[in-house]
């Protein structure tokens, strides 16, 4: 080994400052995780096991999980050791799944219907149980397992399965999508197709297919019936609804927050409270403009189309600060075909 990497290992042991330790680790992967990777693997595991920086241990999971390969039974003893450590439990169940893959299901359900272990940690070994073997444990349930409730936790499912000996699962169909997003035709359909490639970046990064997001899907039928019966829209936003719906879609942007969270067919109406009406009681808000719709807001400023001003089957799109006391709108796209250009970067 080199002397550079010993003097790095060695230089992360001794740091005591959290921020510091955090660039030196980054440093010391990028550097040597490649044709020194498991000599970086084992430091860094090592330092799970005894370094002085108690909750930089728990962290440094993620890193080991991810320069570990898929099926690499020499990590597997630290990730057995690791579950059995409270601070270490809930990341280590992913390592020994990569690690022993199978044969880590007899120890993970056996965790996960131990009623002494916080409930997070059984949800956990359940979610990534689900997601390895494709079996719909985790179906209409958070993404996040720390989320989850005791009374939601499958585990009736899980031991008749495991009597079953483990069968693989079918796993979640995915969303389906209007066929011009991979054959586009027309100006608007080659833009969503652009949206939707970059939407596909994202979708790689997350996979929990039983909570699919950053999908434009096809709305069902009985939404958009509902939707038309309430508002006179622009065609382009009714084409959009009906073959582009955004199902968990934000869109980030340099003037924006934390990123455009565009509304879906499926809640569009429901996304109308604490804008047009109290979301409690029903109430319709006098203050609130009847010829704004609300389509998607910026933490919780609302971008509306302006149905009062349909142009060549399209509408322009308004923004306002919540908060301030009363509405003060200022147009932020000439149209909603334009404010999907200003967000995905077409001029």
């Amino acid at each position: 080994m080199s002397v550079n990497f010993d003097a790095a290992v060695a230089a992360l042991y001794e740091e005591k400052d959290g921020s510091r330790f955090s660039t030196m680790k980054d440093k010391l992967i990028k550097t040597f995780g490649g044709k020194d990777r498991e000599a970086v693997v084992r430091s860094l595991t090592q330092y799970a096991r005894e370094g002085q920086l108690l909750h930089w241990r728990a962290f440094l999971m993620t890193d080991i999980i991810g320069l570990v390969a898929p099926g690499e039974t020499a990590w597997r003893p630290f990730f057995e050791w690791s579950i059995t450590i409270p601070a270490l439990t809930y990341w280590g169940i992913d390592g020994l799944l990569k690690t022993a893959g199978r044969e880590a299901y007899p120890v993970l359900i056996t965790l996960a219907i131990h009623e002494t272990q916080p409930v997070s940690e059984r949800a956990k070994a359940i979610k990534s149980i689900a997601l390895y073997s494709r079996q719909p444990f985790d179906r209409e349930l958070p993404s996040d397992p720390g989320y989850w409730k005791p009374e939601q936790l499958r585990l009736t499912e899980l031991l008749q399965w495991q009597e079953q000996g483990y069968p693989d699962g079918e796993g979640y169909a995915p969303p389906v999508v209007h066929p011009s997003l991979l054959h586009p035709g027309t100006a608007f359909e080659k833009l969503m197709a652009k949206l939707d490639k970059q939407l596909e970046k994202r979708r790689r990064k997350h996979k929990d297919p039983s909570n699919p997001q950053d999908w434009l899907v096809i709305a069902a039928e009985k939404d958009m019936t509902q939707i038309t019966a309430q508002w006179a829209l622009p065609a382009v936003y009714t084409t959009f609804l009906q073959h582009y719906s955004p199902l968990k879609v934000t869109l980030p942007g340099a003037d924006l927050i934390e990123g455009l969270h565009l509304y879906g067919a499926h809640e569009l109406l429901e996304r109308q409270g604490g804008y047009a009406f109290n979301a409690v009681t029903g109430e319709t808000l006098k203050d609130w403009p009847t010829h704004l719709l609300v389509i998607g807001d910026d933490a919780a400023d609302p971008f509306c189309l302006d149905l009062s001003d349909i142009k060549d089957g399209d509408a322009p799109v308004y923004t306002a600060q919540h908060g301030q006391g009363s509405w003060q709108f200022e147009q932020y796209a000439d149209s909603f075909t334009g404010l999907i250009k200003k967000l995905t970067g077409k001029n």
